[in-house]
């Protein structure tokens, strides 16, 4: 076993596994139809999911705190995708006005929305406070995704009902939330400069 728990490379009831690739896992899927919001999608997972979507043939909308990170990012995966459609919104989900803002541009100047990747996410930063006063962890990884999704539902709701092609909202987990001490937290103390509440407000969005 892993030390997360699971058989390194063990192969779920999907047929696929952790060796499995995003190319492996959307191949032969024609995705020219479909919109999709993959946030964080300027490095890592995000950008790697991004990299698939579009190569797949969707059109990806790529939120960025800046137009100019999310703009190198685009130019990095055009490179790789000629044919890719990408978008680039400004978006910093760890501002509550941030993410109203991008929501009401994206709703207002796209008429469909397919798919809904929450994948953006802070770890193991130096205590903060966002803009709204709330301590940034918790902000970014948890109340930013939650606004934004519900502020995009019934574009999602409508595109399926006008389509016929039933949307997906992928939450991106950890395992942990498994390495936790089990008392949860309390939030009274969110915004308290304690590492256990840091902590705490990481793990809620991967519990």
């Amino acid at each position: 076993m892993g030390i997360w728990g699971w058989p390194w490379g063990r192969r779920g009831l999907s047929g696929f596994g952790s060796a499995s690739t995003a190319e492996d896992i959307a191949a032969g899927i024609d995705a020219s139809h479909l919109t999709a919001i993959v946030t964080g999608a300027t490095n890592g997972i995000g950008k790697e999911t991004a990299r698939v979507l579009a190569l797949r043939g969707a059109n990806v909308i790529i939120p960025a705190r800046t137009l100019e990170s999310g703009m190198k990012v685009k130019e990095s995966l055009a490179e790789e995708v000629p044919s890719s459609k990408l978008h680039v919104m400004e978006m910093d989900l760890s501002s509550l006005d941030s993410v109203r803002s991008f929501a009401g541009s994206f709703n207002s100047s796209h008429k469909h929305l397919n798919v809904l990747i929450n994948n953006a996410g802070i770890m193991a930063c130096p205590f903060q406070l966002s803009k709204d006063g709330i301590e940034l962890q918790f902000a970014t990884n948890h109340l930013g995704h939650f606004l934004l999704t519900n502020l995009l539902l019934d574009k999602m709701k409508s595109t399926a009902k006008e389509t016929g092609v039933q949307g997906r909202i992928v939450n991106l987990a950890s395992t942990a939330h498994r390495r936790s001490d089990g008392k949860g937290f309390d939030l009274n103390k969110l915004n308290n400069e304690s590492k256990s509440a840091i902590c705490y407000s990481l793990l809620i969005l991967f519990a």
